[in-house]
């Protein structure tokens, strides 16, 4: 069985939707094609039966034993190559859905890891869900389609070649209802499409919202805003149902369409046929094969219906995953080298002395996230890292040895041990294991390891949904200590634990950190006690800089944002 998705996706053309398709199509090409072969055959040998059909009818009608043995053989070797080739076809169809709706998630995947975090201020997280949900679905489906598509196009022509030689006025008859019929529905597919674009986005933003609720279940909990929430989520989950009710009106006229039209394509075929066959202009047996072409003509004018819908929904999906593939990081690196050193952001003035264990508290959280993403590349700006830009330096580089740690990084699936140290892997873990201890001492976290009845070998469920708010936030911040970044800067590492527990980081982190460059963005008067070195900042810049004893003497501000304004 081969395996799927390939290795390398390759390098997308993302000049429009249309390209993207064909790219993809480009990537698989020999599957497509051959896929295209399997179905043609399969609509061909089914084009023949109604003929052979009508000539084992004429064998009865002229007591001709032996043809009727030889059409009665040609009609069972036609069965036989059409339950092979359907099987083909069948197979190169998933494989070519899987292939391009796998590839593109590869794509999608990779730049947005790429993008980091660029990706969720662009697009709501509804939105993203539902490019992995339905968008590559429906890129799949514009794949599949193109085999029974194409095959259908040819079925046709062949009937209605057959047709017009047989009988030239029902050929014809065939002929122009064919297209009739499909002109006939394709009225109705913009506003399917229409409400069906409608609903995708009304339920992308219905994702969001339980994104947000799932998040921030806990703190909803706490201040008695679940109900009102769930009130909210329900309200819009009815705005999807009404929008799905509107999509099924349409598609039930779609589909109603669908079988009336060609119901009468066949009774029109079926009266002039049998006034042909009682002038003996025809035979008993063509009447029947005229018949049955009408009612097998069904089968490909669906189709050719159906491809035109799913190539129409592949296209607009194509084009939100071209919106994905078109972003570009708000920052990006580049070549050069830098010894390390002072880590300063030149806007707000925070400086970073080597080795010193340094606090910053900003009179607005929002300033505060603002620097620390200046100073770890996460967003644009004037910092240098010793004497070198910092944006000159390698994006990998900088990620290894600045590392940012907020509460917006996540647990994920998997070993504890492992999750927490990234570096182990399968070889003695003695020492590893010391080292996690270390860590999870620091971050005040053994309790919640001891309490596993698998120590570090306990499996993490999806985002460490098994632990409190404040036992993730422990983790996390054992998972960053671990990491052992040349510079760690940490966004409010306490904000969710106990007095009681914070004083103990506070002690802690400094001593594991000794030596090492470290930054700890808090409001947190037991974590500033404990710092070398306090920053405060208001508008953005730099106030004041200090101990922490010595600012809340000198700086009223600054003493008022840390007691929040507490004598």
């Amino acid at each position: 069985m081969r395996s799927l998705p390939d290795a390398d996706p390759g390098v997308p053309d993302i000049r429009s939707p249309l390209r993207y398709l064909w790219w993809n199509a480009g990537r698989q090409r020999g599957a497509l094609l051959l896929g295209m072969c399997f179905a043609t055959v399969w609509w061909l040998v089914q084009a023949l039966v109604p003929a052979v059909l009508g000539k084992g009818v004429d064998a009865v009608t002229d007591k001709d034993a032996a043809a009727l043995l030889t059409w009665s053989g040609i009609l069972f070797a036609l069965g036989l190559v059409q339950a092979a080739t359907g099987v083909m076809r069948h197979r190169l169809a998933v494989y070519n859905w899987l292939a391009a709706a796998y590839r593109t998630v590869q794509l999608t995947a990779r730049h947005a890891a790429r993008l980091g975090a660029t990706l969720p201020k662009r697009l709501s997280t509804g939105e993203v869900v539902s490019v992995g949900n339905s968008d590559i679905a429906h890129i799949g489906s514009s794949m599949d389609i193109l085999l029974r598509g194409s095959g259908s196009i040819v079925a046709i022509v062949v009937v209605t070649v057959y047709l017009i030689s047989t009988s030239l006025p029902l050929g014809l008859l065939v002929l122009f209802g064919v297209p009739l019929m499909a002109v006939a529905v394709g009225p109705l597919l913009r506003p399917l499409h229409r409400r069906q674009k409608e609903q995708r986005d009304i339920t992308g933003d219905l994702s969001t919202r339980a994104a947000d609720i799932v998040s921030g279940l806990r703190v909803l909990r706490g201040i008695g805003g679940e109900q009102v929430f769930a009130g909210r989520y329900r309200e819009e989950s009815q705005r999807v149902r009404h929008a799905g009710v509107r999509v099924a009106r349409v598609e039930s006229l779609l589909e109603g369409a669908q079988i009336v039209l060609p119901g009468l394509l066949i009774a029109a075929v079926t009266a002039v046929g049998a006034s042909f066959a009682v002038a003996d202009e025809i035979s008993v047996g063509q009447l029947v094969s005229f018949y049955t072409y009408a009612v097998f003509l069904i089968g490909p004018l669906r189709t050719l219906t159906e491809m035109a819908d799913k190539l129409t929904k592949g296209h607009v999906a194509a084009r939100r995953v071209v919106r994905i593939l078109e972003m570009e990081p708000e920052v990006t690196g580049g070549t050069g080298r830098s010894e390390g050193g002072v880590l300063r952001d030149s806007y707000s003035g925070v400086t970073l002395q080597p080795g010193w264990f340094t606090a910053l508290a900003a009179s607005a959280p929002e300033d505060a996230i603002a620097i620390a993403d200046r100073l770890g590349r996460y967003a644009p700006g004037d910092v240098t890292f010793g004497r070198t830009d910092l944006a000159e330096l390698p994006l990998p580089e900088v990620r290894s040895r600045i590392l940012v740690a907020d509460n917006g990084a996540r647990l994920f699936t998997g070993a504890l041990r492992a999750e927490l140290d990234v570096r182990a892997d399968d070889r003695a873990q003695a020492g590893d294991d010391e080292r996690v201890w270390r860590a999870l001492r620091a971050a005040c976290a053994e309790d919640i390891v001891e309490a596993l009845p698998d120590g570090l070998d306990a499996p993490v469920a999806e985002a460490g949904r098994e632990f409190s708010g404040g036992q993730q936030q422990r983790l996390r911040l054992a998972r960053a200590l671990l990491a052992d970044p040349e510079v760690l800067i940490l966004v409010e590492p306490t904000s969710a634990v106990d007095a009681h527990s914070e004083a103990r980081i506070a002690e802690r982190l400094a001593a594991a950190r000794a030596g090492r460059t470290t930054l700890v963005c808090t409001t947190s008067p037991l974590v500033l006690d404990r710092a070398d070195h306090v920053i405060y900042v208001e508008d953005g810049r730099v106030l004041a800089e200090g101990a922490h004893r010595e600012l809340l003497d000198s700086s009223p501000r600054y003493a008022a944002t840390v007691t929040r304004g507490e004598d």
